[in-house]
């Protein structure tokens, strides 16, 4: 993301598709301080779930450009059916008339079409239950639902116990239903129909279900609409079968006080007196560690028979006419095979990260799993494999290229494909004896699947690679091109797969010596993990680390020298031979670290200040100059892999433990800083020696690249702010007296002030050789007094850099800002006012 003149925004691609996001910061829900960007990063992060509840379906959005509000001052907002002119021409669109004429309602079906929508602030998302046909009419119902709407004087408790009654007749109707929180007042219930009956028939239905409850229970529900007859009970709304009407989608947020969600629940959780409604960051939590209940609905048009199959999670997730992969029309699988071996098929999948899919023959469909490093090559190590949805008995021979924007995307070839002797199928452990084609190169394998965390789709597995075949046959190692053994749980684990087999795993016994062991890993880490300022207290017994004054830095150890990526993914190498260019003693397996470059002062303590004259060097003959007087260290604080052993799932303190028995005690290049268990302490220690403050840490908590977590609270002794240089005030002996900067504030690049002091005559120097080029005839800011626009010299808003500051005026400018040094290493959209 860059700024260009007076508008912040971010051009992204989404499924191939190019977005321009704007505004990111901008506040939606006041109550919780929610922003757009955490609306978008919510429907990116749900889209698996999501998607299919809105595919083939006419969207209705209800926006809030200018945000909920609140309670007593609500936002104001507005339904949009017809998709609006500045729609991207990429979005789907399916026109219906109306008696005001067509519209063209968008379809929704992939993640770029829900970020675009966050980006104009839909946040809620209605759909009816159809979807629309081939030639764009419309399909008889595939579900029905019932909106419990609670009257006065009752609640979610109430709705629940009409839930309960409603289940109960359509179970006994053949149907089985699954409630939604509506995330609004209510419960929503939905259950699967065959699509044999039209939308009136269904209403009718409902409408019959819901007098039979007022009948019988006539204190607790009511059917009819007149709110008069709703005091202190349920309402039971069958309209929503209508044809022309919409419901709120699962998983969609609400445009309440609150960021709550139409979340789909289970019957357990509707029996809890503390039944609520989710908030959009439980949900999160919810969709990365279990299945959607509401699974077996979101199957897309065309295939919506036997929805409770084994299959209709992999038809929820592919559409025939979209991709080459075959799409059965019901989700029952095939009658179990008899009278041979089951079958298996290994699929090298060049997916948006690769990996290698394990599919096992078994009850009429292939039980599937993605196994990230492929197939173990040796018994000492073993892969991480997660298990995925059913796959049909047709996917054994499939290989083919699966199309950008459909689920899967990327190349799929077959590695290799037998049959397999079964020992063991039991829901927590398989054990097999596996044979590939001849010439094949997986051979004859002995094989353990172990479930370490979870239940169903997505749940944790052990790929074990046994010590004999069935026969007794000591096995050799194989191995799938390029890939490797998956990260080990712990640093030692045992597990019992057999009376007489167990399978461990050590981080100790690698030999392995090439930079080419990580590249899978390092191709999903884009930046290194990142601290939160504090806003809340810490545990009782945190982990406390000195905040070092220098530049983050993933170093990449290949076995006898280091390399070193910055923040942004920059190679910077070359600028730090002291730390590159010799053996360091980090021993002869590869490894991956986390840490801080840092230039030591007179006294010992990082400076940033003494920093600046290497980081901004590019040359080898300057930087070969410079060293002597301004050496580098590498304080290394955390370790993301070593050997062939993703650890970033490992408790930091493990962690921990790991990287001091792998860091020399004598290397004078490299330090691992030691750690506190009390904040107090800590800030007393940095304080005394004049350092920039702490990082509070969960010991429990495992490694987030790329995101700012709560597990890492970073708390600052000194007030420094990031800005963006945007304009220049001439002086007398250089050509830069002080500099302009300001902080994004929305679309705006807000004007914060002028920076005049803290400058060396060589940094003066620098920057004269870095602004020159961007200088311009527009003015980047908002908000600049008359007073220093005067004599400004512009420039294009794209260097970042740090200053000191005693505080913020009430106008938000800083007050006596100074000088600190440039962060190359930071992007301008990383930029925001810090607290």
């Amino acid at each position: 993301m860059t700024l260009s003149g007076r508008a912040a925004e971010h051009l992204v691609r989404v499924d191939g598709h190019r977005l321009r996001l704007t505004n990111l910061e901008k506040v939606l829900y006041p109550n919780t301080g929610t922003t757009k960007g955490e609306v978008i990063d919510y429907y990116s992060r749900v889209a698996g779930v999501l998607l299919p509840h809105l595919a083939g379906r006419p969207v209705t959005r209800k926006r809030w450009p200018e945000g909920v509000g609140t309670e007593t001052e609500p936002g104001p907002s507005f339904f949009a059916k017809h998709l609006e002119t500045g729609a991207p021409g990429w979005l789907k669109r399916v026109g219906i008339s109306h008696s005001t004429g067509s519209k063209d309602y968008p379809l929704v079906d992939e993640t770029a079409a829900l970020v675009y929508l966050a980006q104009v602030a839909s946040l809620e998302l209605h759909v009816p239950q159809w979807r629309f046909s081939a030639d764009g009419g419309k399909n008889n119902p595939d579900r029905l639902v019932l909106d419990l709407d609670p009257g006065p004087g009752t609640g979610l408790l109430e709705c629940a116990e009409v839930a309960r009654l409603a289940r109960e007749i359509l179970v006994g109707m053949g149907l089985e239903p699954v409630p939604v929180t509506s995330g609004s007042k209510g419960i929503h219930l939905y259950a699967a129909l065959s699509g044999a009956q039209t939308a009136d028939q269904i209403s009718g239905i409902a409408k019959e279900l819901a007098r039979a409850i007022e009948a019988d229970h006539p204190d607790l529900a009511v059917s009819q609409m007149a709110k008069a007859q709703r005091d202190g009970r349920v309402f039971i709304d069958w309209s929503q079968n209508n044809g022309s009407k919409t419901t709120i989608a699962p998983y969609s947020l609400r445009g309440r006080s609150l960021p709550t969600v139409a979340a789909p629940r289970t019957w357990d959780e509707l029996a809890d007196p503390g039944l609520d409604h989710l908030t959009f960051e439980q949900v999160l939590q919810r969709v990365e560690s279990s299945d959607d209940p509401l699974a077996a609905l979101g199957f897309h048009a065309g295939a919506r028979q036997d929805a409770h199959g084994p299959l209709s999670a992999y038809i929820a997730k592919r559409a025939a006419d979209r991709t080459p992969e075959p799409v059965p029309t019901n989700a029952l699988g095939h009658t179990a095979s008899s009278g041979q071996l089951p079958r298996f098929v290994i699929q090298e999948h060049h997916a948006s990260r690769l990996h290698w899919d394990l599919r096992l023959e078994h009850d009429g469909v292939l039980v599937s799993w993605a196994v990230p490093r492929g197939i173990p090559h040796s018994v000492a190590r073993n892969s991480l494999a997660v298990s995925t949805e059913d796959h049909p008995l047709e996917y054994l021979d499939f290989s083919g290229t699966i199309p950008k924007g459909e689920y899967g995307a990327g190349d799929m070839t077959i590695w290799d494909t037998g049959r397999y002797e079964l020992e063991k199928w039991r829901d927590d452990e398989i054990i097999f004896t596996a044979e590939g084609s001849p010439g094949g190169p997986l051979g004859r394998v002995r094989l353990a699947l172990i479930r370490t965390q979870g239940d169903g789709e997505k749940s944790s597995w052990l790929l074990h690679r046994m010590k004999t075949d069935a026969a007794g046959a000591v096995q050799r190692d194989v191995v799938p091109v390029n890939a490797q053994p998956a990260p080990a749980p712990s640093t030692s684990t045992s597990t019992s797969t057999s009376t007489s087999t167990s399978t461990s795993t050590s981080t100790s016994t690698s030999t392995s010596t090439s930079t080419a062991d990580l590249r899978p890993m390092l191709s999903t880490i884009t930046t290194p993990g990142l601290a939160r300022a504090a806003v809340k207290r810490w545990a009782e017994q945190p982990w406390v680390e000195i905040k070092w004054d220098g530049v983050r830095a993933l170093g990449v150890w290949d076995g006898e020298r280091l390399r070193l990526r910055a923040r942004s993914g920059n190679d910077i190498t070359a600028k730090y031979p002291e730390l590159t260019a010799q053996d360091l003693g980090l021993g002869s397996e590869p490894a991956i670290f986390d840490g801080e470059i840092v230039a030591l002062d007179k006294d010992g303590r990082p400076s940033f200040s003494r920093l600046q004259s290497r980081m901004n060097l590019s040359q080898t003959r300057e930087i070969e100059r410079e060293m002597p007087q301004t050496p580098v260290h590498y304080y290394l604080f955390d370790l993301l892999a070593v050997g062939d052993n993703d650890a970033t799932s490992l408790p930091l303190a493990s962690r921990r433990e790991l990287l001091e028995s792998l860091t020399p005690r004598t290397a004078s290049s490299i330090t691992v800083p030691p750690v506190f268990d009390d904040v107090d302490a800590a800030l007393s220690a940095a304080r005394e020696f004049a350092l920039e403050g702490v990082v509070v840490k969960n010991p429990n908590s495992p490694y987030q690249h790329g995101t700012r977590s709560e597990d890492w609270l970073k708390v600052k002794l000194t007030r420094m702010q990031e800005v963006v240089v945007g304009g220049i005030r001439p002086g007398k002996a250089h050509v830069i007296g002080s500099l302009l900067v300001g902080i994004p504030d929305g679309d705006n690049l807000q004007y914060a002030g002028r920076v005049g002091s803290g400058f060396s005559d060589a940094t003066l120097k620098l920057l004269e050789r870095k602004l020159n080029p961007l200088r311009t005839d527009v003015n980047p800011f908002h908000g600049v007094p008359a007073a220093d626009a005067a004599d400004a010299l512009w420039l294009s808003p794209e260097v970042v850099a740090e200053v000191e500051f005693a505080e913020f005026t009430p106008g938000g400018m800083l007050r006596h800002a100074r000088w600190r040094g440039l962060r190359a290493d930071k992007a301008t959209t990383e930029v925001k006012r810090e607290a």
